[in-house]
């Protein structure tokens, strides 16, 4: 479950590949596109300039290098050339990369043109409750930790958390141990180690808490038709705190 030094190592070079990833899509302008096109402009990036893998593509049979989660999809949007990304819409990119064995995993939610003040704030809270879980990680604390301070701020500002859902070891395998839940109670749960390597994935719902799979096995969506969004990073418990591997340039450790 603890990563060695040199798998860190390797870890943090697949991180930080997979930040330049979004640095790239931080450079569109979405609106108009199709998330098809948003899919293969990553794939491209990943394989040709990045020399790496996109790890989604035949994972579980999917076929695709991100999902991509427009508005009330929580998780799991399979990218379309009929689904155009229009003014005010939110969209999720999750995306997986491979390097040297090793993978990392991060997601980012998009504010596609004049987005309105109530799925801004979603969003905005969604990413401070991000960091609220990766503020409790530091050895010793345990993984209720996170998911209580996830939990906490999401229900302060009148959101709810998706619970189906949760981040999760990584490695040389998109999915390890330990589950990571994005709510729970302090003091529960296992105690990080220096050396293990998690997601911290929440997914907050303007509404009820409860999703549903779509028809086509994959799309999950709220089941009131609000809006939805999510971020994630893959963190590295270390010996005084926490390392953010995918951590992107725009963004500073809290």
């Amino acid at each position: 479950m603890t990563k060695r030094p040199e798998e860190l190592a390797l870890m943090a070079e697949a991180g930080r590949l997979l930040a330049s990833v979004f640095g790239r899509l931080d450079q569109l302008q979405l609106i108009g596109m199709s998330t098809m096109q948003v899919n293969d402009l990553v794939d491209r990036f990943i394989v040709n300039d990045l020399q790496s893998r996109p790890a989604s593509k035949g994972q579980y049979g999917y076929a695709y290098a991100l999902n991509a989660s427009r508005n009330s999809v929580v998780c799991h949007g399979v990218p379309s050339a009929d689904e155009i990304l229009r003014d005010g819409d939110i969209v999720n990119f999750d995306i997986t990369l491979e390097k040297n064995g090793y993978l990392a995993d991060s997601s980012k939610t998009y504010l596609v043109g004049a987005v309105s003040a109530e799925a801004r704030r979603l969003v905005a809270v969604t990413y401070e409750a991000l960091w609220k879980g990766i503020q409790a990680v530091r050895p010793g604390a345990q993984l209720g930790d996170i998911g209580y301070a996830i939990q906490r701020h999401a229900q302060r500002h009148g959101y709810s958390v998706v619970r189906e859902y949760c981040g999760h070891g990584i490695g040389r395998e998109m999915h390890e141990a330990p589950q990571v839940l994005h709510w729970g109670r302090p003091k529960t749960g296992l105690i990080l180690r220096e050396g293990m390597v998690f997601t911290i994935e929440p997914m907050l719902n303007q509404g009820e808490r409860k999703v549903h799979t779509e028809e086509d096995g994959w799309t999950v969506v709220t089941s009131d038709g609000q809006l939805s969004a999510q971020f994630e990073h893959t963190v590295a418990v270390t010996r005084n705190g926490v390392q953010v591997l995918t951590l992107r340039p725009d963004e500073t450790v809290a």
